[in-house]
């Protein structure tokens, strides 16, 4: 079955961020004149997704605001003969679609209220954290690596050892170049991570997730994880790990994010 939805969880508070995200959400922090989220919205679109449901909070109404017209707006630069910044305001063609996460109760909860938009059809999820610099959209390997299993796919990096302890890791063996066949999901291991290979923000699962998901029981800060659940689904279904080799940024390190400007702005000299 061709993967065509597409999940973006984006209502956290993004705390790593403070005090700028108290009004600014990280996913709308600029990159070249577009919001981060713009950058993972059309990483979609490249791999073949027609629907995305973007997952939002109270506060986040700005993100809402981005991917819907401003009428008024464009009125005003046809008025005042500035047609030619009405491209700027163009919004991707593609179906999208809002729902709120009421509580923050971590990436779990937040892939769980997309039951009702997903319908029983394999999906994507993509964090807004994440953002890959490659020749191939790291999703697109994902799917293509999905239809060739036909099982779970999680994109994953390698990471150096002192920053293990910030992601979900994962255990397994290899079954092919960069392809993991994965027997274990460590949330955040603080002592001790199974491999190098952390969980790198791309995602493509089958439905059953939800099943899983339903069940899974509220971790530390009473937060329900996907690792959780996946790790659970391990005992009924397989699921592999896609390394990804492009050069990843995550945005809600400051360090990170200020190489990702640096890197776009000389390749655009």
């Amino acid at each position: 079955m061709k993967i065509k939805k597409a999940i973006i969880p984006a209502a956290g508070y993004g705390t790593r961020s403070l005090p700028i995200t108290k009004v600014i959400p990280k996913e709308m922090f600029p990159i070249n004149g577009k919001p981060a989220i713009d950058y993972i919205v059309r990483e979609a679109i490249t791999s073949g997704i027609t629907e995305i449901l973007i997952v939002v909070s109270r506060n986040k109404n700005m993100i809402i605001d981005y991917f819907d017209r401003s009428l008024e707006l464009e009125n005003f630069l046809k008025q005042n003969n500035k047609q030619h910044l009405l491209n700027k305001l163009s919004i991707p063609n593609i179906h999208i679609q809002f729902v709120r996460q009421p509580i923050a109760r971590g990436l779990g909860d937040a892939i769980r209220l997309g039951k009702p938009f997903v319908n029983d059809e394999p999906f994507a999820v993509l964090l807004p954290d994440d953002i890959f610099i490659e020749k191939e959209s790291s999703l697109q390997k994902l799917i293509h690596v999905y239809h060739k299993v036909n099982s779970n796919v999680i994109g994953v990096k390698k990471v150096e050892d002192d920053l293990l302890k910030n992601y979900g890791v994962i255990d397994g063996k290899q079954v092919s170049h960069q392809l993991h066949e994965i027997t274990n999901l460590i949330e955040k291991p603080q002592v001790s991570p199974p491999s190098n290979l952390a969980v790198a923000g791309r995602y493509v699962l089958h439905p059953d997730i939800f099943t899983y998901l339903q069940r899974v029981k509220p971790g530390s800060g009473g937060e329900l994880q996907l690792t959780d659940a996946l790790k659970d689904m391990l005992k009924d279904k397989k699921c592999y790990g896609q390394e990804l080799v492009g050069d990843r940024y995550d945005i809600g390190s400051e360090k990170e994010y200020f190489e990702l400007l640096k890197r776009l702005h000389y390749e655009q000299l």
